[in-house]
């Protein structure tokens, strides 16, 4: 039964799947959504889709439609309007008021003999044999059908106009989303204090660093602020460990040359990925060699990147 139902899935999309190339040409101005009853709602659903994805688009609901609201629909937009049957008297003033306007119709319907099939410039079909409800009355399968063909078709957009994550993330500054896709390491950075000592920096001095700047590390650098390495406080333990003196200990017998860098301009998530594959806690910001500042994973975990 699963393997069926997988089947009718894709041959159904795949049957969408020219109209969906047809509509990239169609539109020109903006997708204008309608529906009437739980449709209205699903038509609200793809507004908020398709503006965050590079369409943009507006909702139109069918009773309101001719109380004025069609002025909204400017000529050349496309009219999607979305009905189970086709049928509703809301849904047939309106396509007669769209096609006066002389606006592409799309319709978006579970009954392609329908009036809104039938009037429509292009079909997208939802049809579903049955409804979720015990009573197979209230919209539910019919409104899933929907609610996967406006995803699919917002998607499909995406891929037509090659929609980049830069694009998704100036639609999208504020919360965490907005974080993952917006801030930098540099960002981060700018935030924190800047630990360094130089190689020939004696150990209590470089624990003393450690210790002030709380990022449970600090970076060695030359005279030109070139990163050569790091020490961590792990390090530090260790080395406790080995030697009953540290007195004449210096960072250079300590450090880890070639220590892992990310770009300022990197993302926030970037710096994730690679303090999971490495298993770290600190990560050195640096810009050609030269460096900037440290992001600790806690960092992440405030920002609500982790």
């Amino acid at each position: 039964m699963k393997e069926n139902i997988i089947t009718i899935a894709k041959k159904a999309l795949a049957i969408e799947s020219e109209a969906l190339v047809e509509l990239n040409k169609y539109i020109k101005g903006r997708l204008v959504i309608s529906g009437i009853g739980k449709s209205a709602i699903i038509a609200q659903k793809m507004v908020a889709t398709f503006n965050s994805t590079g369409t943009p688009a507006l909702f139109l609901h069918a009773a309101e439609a001719i109380h004025g609201d069609s002025g909204m629909i400017q000529a050349n937009d496309i009219v999607l309007i979305i009905s189970k049957s086709g049928e509703s008297p809301e849904i047939k003033n309106l396509v007669q008021l769209v096609k006066q306007f002389g606006n592409t119709i799309i319709g978006m319907v579970g009954n392609k003999q329908s009036y809104l099939a039938t009037n429509a410039d292009l079909i997208v079909d939802t049809t579903v044999t049955k409804e979720a409800c015990i009573n197979n009355l209230a919209p539910t399968s019919s409104t899933t059908a929907q609610m996967v063909m406006g995803d699919i078709i917002a998607v499909c957009l995406m891929e037509l106009k090659q929609f980049s994550v830069a694009q998704f993330a100036q639609f999208h500054p504020g919360g965490n989303l907005g974080k993952k896709l917006t801030l930098t390491t540099q960002n981060l950075a700018d935030s924190n204090s800047k630990p360094a000592v130089r190689k020939e920096t004696k150990i209590k001095e470089v624990i003393i660093d450690i210790s002030k700047n709380r990022m449970g590390a600090t970076v060695i650098t030359d005279e030109s602020n070139k990163v050569l390495g790091i020490i961590t406080d792990g390090d530090i333990r260790r080395m406790l460990e080995q030697h009953d003196n540290i007195q004449n200990l210096t960072a250079e017998d300590i450090y880890h040359i070639n220590p892992a860098t990310i770009a300022p301009s990197a993302l926030a998530v970037e710096a994730l990925a690679i303090m999971e594959q490495k298993d770290i806690s600190q990560l050195i910001v640096a810009d050609n060699h030269q460096y900037i500042g440290m992001i600790h994973i806690h960092d992440l975990m405030k920002e609500g990147i982790l």
